[in-house]
């Protein structure tokens, strides 16, 4: 600021600004003053630079192409709207670029409603929100367009190749309601993050379907395969019924793997408050057991104890006990990261958040857009990626070198 402007032009600003008004108004109101000034300013040198002289140089005379007046616009701005001025030539051939022809909104007025947009706020709370704090009256319709041209970004993230092997990948779906044939129906919203061999973890795609189902899901992993995903090593899931099978038909060498924490949840759901802890405790032995055999021999144990308190619980167990097997082949290191579904949980849990203030959407696109800006919105307050390696992975994946020889790329 010192090289900019010295301190008796500061203060002058300063004396300015309580001239056109108390407090915060008269900051304000400087500030839009301020920015036209600018704005104008800038218009100026760009038309120069476009005509080839300054305003007044005889140089421009005969020069086939002159100043031709000014025509007035309203813009918005981050310090509110702002009328400016801006230049013509004859030949109609000016193109200002600091203030585009038919642009309305200039600076990070679009990022803001995008911003806005992806936390979940309506296109209605947005322009109410625009014109309380900056006094710019923007329609629900225009802020609508402005979240649309996020549609061909979406298409080019939902068929962006993909890494060739991924150790593993989660998949889990939301729940939205959306409005399909003039009627509100629940939709499944699947959507699949991926670990690379780095340990950063990166949404694969957002699939729409009218119900979560195993062959719903081989669709979804035929479509990573053609992206150019090869080979994954483990699928984490919530048990869904049949899964194995539909995920098997795509990558025959994938391990899919039930999450334990829905395992146990599932269980606890049978036994009243005051015996969940001694519940919990005896479930322990069965997941952290150091092979089938002693897992079977927990499972034994806990069935005696539970079977007439809570069937529900050991009936859960017995379910799933040939998707929970997988777990028991694995080490230390990879049982920890394939424990819980946590990693995409995480993210669907602030997506939930972000749709749950919409009582239904108009249609699928509005849907996938908002869910889209939302996981753009974790990526950007995570650093560009939804999570980066740590000592931790680096361990899991030398033990999934050795677990799944020759499968990893070197």
């Amino acid at each position: 600021m010192a090289a900019v402007l010295s301190a008796d032009q500061i203060d002058a600003l300063v004396n300015a600004a309580e001239d056109l008004g108390e407090g915060r108004h008269g900051v304000e109101e400087l500030l839009s003053q301020m920015t036209k000034a600018v704005l104008e300013r800038a218009l100026e040198t760009e038309i120069s630079d476009h005509l080839g002289y300054e305003l007044g140089d005889p140089a421009g005379a005969g020069s086939g192409n002159s100043r031709n007046g000014k025509t007035s616009k309203q813009v918005h701005t981050l310090q509110g709207p702002v009328e400016v001025t801006v230049p013509r030539d004859r030949n109609s051939t000016f193109e200002p670029v600091i203030v585009p022809k038919r642009a309305r909104r200039l600076g990070k007025v679009e990022d803001m409603i995008l911003s806005l947009y992806a936390r979940g706020m309506t296109t209605r709370d947005i322009g109410s929100h625009l014109e309380e704090i900056y006094g710019a009256k923007v329609s629900a319709a225009t802020i609508s367009r402005v979240t649309d041209v996020i549609a061909d970004e979406i298409t080019q993230w939902q068929n962006r190749p993909l890494e060739a092997v991924y150790p593993i990948v989660y998949i889990d779906a939301i729940w939205l309601k959306i409005r399909d044939g003039g009627v509100v129906v629940n939709k499944a919203c699947h959507v699949a993050v991926g670990v690379d061999v780095e340990g950063r973890k990166q949404v694969l795609g957002l699939w729409l379907g009218t119900q979560e189902g195993a062959k719903f899901w081989a669709n979804v992993l035929t479509q990573i395969r053609n992206r150019g995903v090869k080979d994954i090593l483990i699928l984490c899931c919530d048990g869904l019924t049949g899964l194995p099978a539909a995920v098997n038909s795509i990558y025959p060498e994938t391990v899919v793997q039930t999450c334990v924490v829905h395992l146990l949840r599932s269980a606890m759901r049978y036994a009243s408050y005051k015996d969940r802890k001694a519940m919990a405790k005896d479930m322990r032995p069965i997941y952290t057991a150091v092979s089938v055999e002693a897992a079977e021999l927990a499972m034994g144990h806990f069935a005696e104890v539970w079977e007439s308190k809570a069937p529900g619980a050991v009936l859960a167990w017995r379910n799933a006990w040939e998707d929970f097997i997988p777990f028991l082949s694995f080490t230390p290191e990879i049982r920890k990261v394939i424990y819980t579904t946590n990693q995409i949980e995480s993210i669907n849990y602030q997506l939930r958040k972000i749709t749950k203030t919409r009582g239904s959407f108009p249609s699928d696109e509005a849907a996938i857009k908002l869910v889209y800006l939302g996981i753009r919105n974790i990526e950007t307050l995570r650093g560009g990626e939804l999570g980066t390696g740590t000592q931790g992975w680096h361990q899991a994946l030398n033990a999934f070198a050795i677990q799944f020889p020759n499968r990893l790329p070197i």
